[in-house]
């Protein structure tokens, strides 16, 4: 009798937690065949995009392999992209993969599954702007995060010639001013100054003017008022210009339109306002929300078909008080704990458990200037404000946890020495 197949599609964090948790429990004693499909042949975690596209993290040292990895914790990987589902014959088609000039890889793919689970995450959502698809960086991929990267250094080296600047200063506008465009707009400065320390250009952190525009009344809307007010004069400190209050109507190559009708100039534009789920996922033949996330059940079955979950930004969670479960990444670590013990019951044909969504905290790092946060101590306690160092040291305990999950202690460990010894023997940043 064929094992059955558990199909995870998506890598994302929660996806590559999930993927390797069964491999080590099922893939590796075939209990069942644990399958990951990517369109990616590479891991990055998402909440350092932001670093990729500043330089200060290289992706091709922290990048993990699919293929690599899959073989030493017990899944199998396949890349493509979810093209097609059919949910009677329970296949899915994989879309053909295609080289840089169009030519076929491989031809389109189906692959049968007994469970399925759907973790694509989330993109950033322009809606509808005119312009802003054609005249900004997003920061979805690590593909997205080199372009904006390339653009960068392209734009410092011309303003290094006076006579080929455009503005007085090098100007970024940045679009959002959540998590994602904070920690980009603390990052373009600690960039600024690495880029002058080596001599890559002579401009220094004065030449440079972020704007940070953002519709909701402050900065991080999601997160608690001290976090926000903290953050916001941290960025002030650096010389950041906050807009909030301030919706952009239109983008163009020289910037934003707002819809009091001001012009915000910028050399680079970015934006980072809003999510939503890939838009393929509404024409699946699921019930879906109208920002394309899967309708799933408290236990994260797809509410139409219990042999498909979903889980972290593409589904739509109902908690106690009848609110989504936020699109956060602490959020999707923990439903792929949760939907990991629910695969393992439905294997044991035993009742699966509701997801329950604890709010651990937040924190937001500020480049190597500083990090503001607080952390839950409870469920009926006040959170613990952090800031300074101590904030810091959490914050980058955030991605060792997650390397802890995909890794084991022992790589974990290897790890972080490596990262230490590079630290003295590479570059600040990639500069090329």
């Amino acid at each position: 009798m064929p094992l059955p197949r558990i199909v995870v599609v998506g890598g994302g964090a929660g996806g590559l937690e999930l993927v390797t948790r069964l491999g080590r429990k099922l893939g590796k004693r075939k209990r069942a065949e644990v399958v990951l499909v990517d369109r990616n042949p590479t891991h990055i975690w998402k909440p350092l995009l932001h670093e990729v596209a500043t330089g200060v993290l290289d992706s091709g040292l922290d990048e993990v392999s699919y293929q690599g990895h899959s073989k030493a914790h017990g899944y199998q990987f396949q890349r493509g992209t979810l093209s097609d589902l059919d949910r009677e014959a329970q296949t899915l088609t994989l879309a053909p993969i295609l080289d840089d000039d169009g030519s076929v890889v491989l031809p389109s793919r189906n692959l049968h599954y007994d469970y399925l689970v759907l973790a694509l995450g989330s993109v950033s959502n322009d809606f509808g702007t005119p312009g802003v698809a054609d005249h900004c960086h997003f920061l979805d991929s690590p593909k997205q995060a080199e372009a904006f990267r390339h653009d960068m250094l392209n734009t410092f080296l011309r303003y290094s010639d006076p006579e080929r600047r455009l503005h007085p200063k090098l100007a970024v506008g940045i679009v959002g001013a959540g998590a994602t465009g904070v920690e980009l707009a603390a990052e373009l400065y600690d960039a600024s100054k690495m880029l002058h320390s080596y001599g890559f250009t002579n401009m220094d952190s004065g030449q440079l003017d972020v704007h940070l525009i953002e519709a909701a009344p402050s900065i991080l809307p999601a997160l608690p008022e001290r976090i926000t007010k903290a953050v916001h004069r941290e960025l002030e400190k650096l010389g950041v210009n906050i807009h909030v209050e301030t919706r952009v109507t239109q983008a163009d190559p020289e910037g934003f339109i707002t819809a009091d009708g001001t012009r915000i100039e910028t050399d680079l534009s970015v934006w980072a306002a809003g999510i939503k789920a890939p838009p393929f996922l509404s024409e699946l033949g699921l019930a879906t929300e109208r920002n394309h996330q899967i309708k799933v059940n408290p236990e994260l079955q797809s509410i139409d078909d219990p042999r498909i979950f979903a889980f972290g930004d593409c589904a739509s969670c109902p908690q106690a008080d009848g609110k989504p479960v936020p699109p956060r990444a602490q959020a999707a670590h923990q439903q792929a704990s949760r939907l990991y013990r629910n695969l393992l019951a439905t294997l044991d044909d035993k009742p699966l458990k509701p997801f329950v969504f604890r709010d651990r905290g937040s924190l937001i790092s500020l480049a190597h200037f500083d990090a503001v946060g607080s952390l839950m101590r409870g469920a009926s306690a006040r959170s613990l404000f952090l800031e300074g160092r101590i904030a810091k040291f959490f914050y980058a305990s955030l991605y060792r946890m997650h390397q802890f999950a995909i890794h084991g202690a022992v790589k974990t460990g290897m790890t972080i020495v490596v990262d230490g010894i590079n630290r003295y023997l590479k570059p600040k940043m990639k500069l090329h």
